[in-house]
């Protein structure tokens, strides 16, 4: 889709301008950062049964309550700050999701010290590329895979369909569609990453 300002985008992420943002300067962007992976895989878990748009305009919220998305530091919370986050109104008040990134952040912990970093561990389930996108799935073998794995390693909320948003919001995966002005961008990095973790 031609936006208003005469740029190719994915379809998605021409309107409202907070999708367009993030279309253009984040989604599918090769991310080797631990922080952001953790945030990216949590926020995915949030947002399941809601609109991600959602989950965008609470992100900075998020990240105050999550203190800035460091495993180290959300394996440490208790029950106060279960509590704290169920009365924050600036995040998505859920229980179930706030526990289990609390939890999550200990199986991330366990992860690094057992690869050395989550950027390595994630990378390994990136798929060849195979060019632009004729259909967006909703879930890949590859999902299905890292969702398994991670499942038996003790995360939660990571089902496959989560799990595959969390690959192309990341770029393992570029769901960029042709023509898309950030698509050779996103592939380039991708390409970039994928030899640093073969």
């Amino acid at each position: 889709m031609v936006g208003e300002d005469g740029i190719p985008r994915c379809w998605w992420g021409a309107e409202p301008g907070i999708y367009r943002l993030y279309h253009d300067e984040e989604w599918g962007r090769a991310t080797t950062d631990d922080n952001r992976l953790f945030e990216k895989i949590c926020l995915e878990g949030f947002q399941a049964g809601l609109s991600w748009i959602t989950v965008l305009r609470k992100r900075d919220s998020f990240r105050a309550g999550f203190a800035g998305f460091d495993p180290a530091r959300v394996a440490e919370f208790g029950e106060d700050d279960v509590e704290r986050l169920l009365a924050d109104p600036g995040i998505i008040r859920h229980q179930g999701k706030i526990r289990s990134t609390i939890n999550n952040a200990e199986r991330a912990l366990d992860l690094i010290e057992e690869g050395g970093s989550l950027a390595g561990y994630f990378w390994g389930w990136a798929p060849a590329e195979d060019g632009p996108p004729v259909e967006i799935p909703a879930l890949t073998d590859e999902s299905t895979a890292l969702s398994k794995d991670l499942r038996k390693r003790g995360w939660s909320f990571v089902g496959p369909t989560t799990v595959y948003a969390f690959m192309q919001a990341m770029g393992l995966v570029n769901d960029h569609l042709g023509g898309c002005h950030v698509r050779e961008v996103c592939a380039g990095e991708r390409r970039h990453v994928l030899a640093l973790h073969p």
